[in-house]
């Protein structure tokens, strides 16, 4: 009967041990899972955009630099002129470090690396500019001068042309101290076979996406309007307004009039009946 009763207790208390260990072990796997979730938001939301202009002025006034540029793989988008495009990323540094010291940028891979594919119509990932690249004549050519940007470099081929459509932010119009998606966006586009870039955009409004017309040189084009004016759009509760836009002549028009706009929302407001 002892022993029994000593058996007995020697498994009340390994089934205790067992549970406290479980227990334990369960809430420190929920905390790990929490600050890994955490840092990957925090990682996210600093390298989804580049510093403002008022956060750069604030670093050069102390010398420093908190991000530094980073190129990405070379894409093969024109075969036939063995033309290249390679997007320039960045990535911020653990520590400010001196403006003049050695710019240590580097290609490096990332969850956003694409995959292995020269026909891709689209490269994602967080880019500051564009390098055009040929080899058979060694030339290299920035598409921009300008402080962006952007998360997609979009590639359009014509029987005459490639076009590479961007969609970039280059104010941040959303005052919280990074240039990224949140702020306004224009739709730049570069035209492989002129060299020339052409920017479309509203003042005021976000370009929100676009597509091609069927078998045309057309864009349609819808631009969120901010109803609010906080500096950005919200596409739960803001609206968009469609636009056609051709690539040739540049011009940009409404596909649906203002009568048949406020005709519709007279309809929906209850006001016409």
């Amino acid at each position: 009967m002892k022993i029994e009763k000593y058996n007995q207790r020697i498994l009340a208390v390994l089934g205790t041990v067992g549970v406290i260990f479980i227990i334990v072990a369960l809430i420190a796997f929920i905390s790990i899972t929490i600050m890994e979730h955490r840092r990957f938001n925090d990682y996210d939301d600093t390298e989804t955009g580049i510093l403002s202009d008022e956060k750069i002025e604030e670093l050069q006034k102390e010398n420093k630099r908190e991000q530094v540029i980073s190129f990405r793989q070379p894409r093969l988008i024109d075969t036939i002129n063995s033309t290249y495009i390679i997007p320039v990323s960045h990535k911020t540094l653990d520590e400010q470090e001196d403006i003049n010291g050695l710019l240590n940028a580097y290609s490096g891979s990332s969850k956003y690396e694409p995959s292995d594919n020269r026909y891709s119509s689209g490269t994602h990932g967080i880019y500051n500019n564009v390098i055009v690249y040929k080899p058979k004549t060694e030339n290299s050519k920035k598409l921009f001068n300008e402080r962006i940007n952007f998360n997609r470099i979009q590639s359009e081929y014509f029987d005459d042309d490639i076009y590479l459509l961007m969609n970039i932010a280059k104010n941040d119009t959303y005052k919280d101290g990074v240039i990224n998606l949140k702020d306004f966006k224009s739709l730049y586009i570069y035209s492989l076979n002129s060299e020339k870039l052409k920017n479309v955009g509203i003042d005021g409004m976000d370009v929100y996406d676009y597509e091609f017309l069927n078998e045309t040189k057309d864009l349609f084009i819808r631009f969120g309007i901010d109803k609010n004016d906080d500096g950005t759009y919200n596409e739960y509760n803001e609206p968009t307004i469609i636009k056609k836009y051709n690539l040739e002549t540049g011009i940009l028009t409404d596909i649906v009039d203002e009568k048949i706009r406020s005709g519709l929302q007279k309809t929906l407001e209850g006001t016409k009946k």
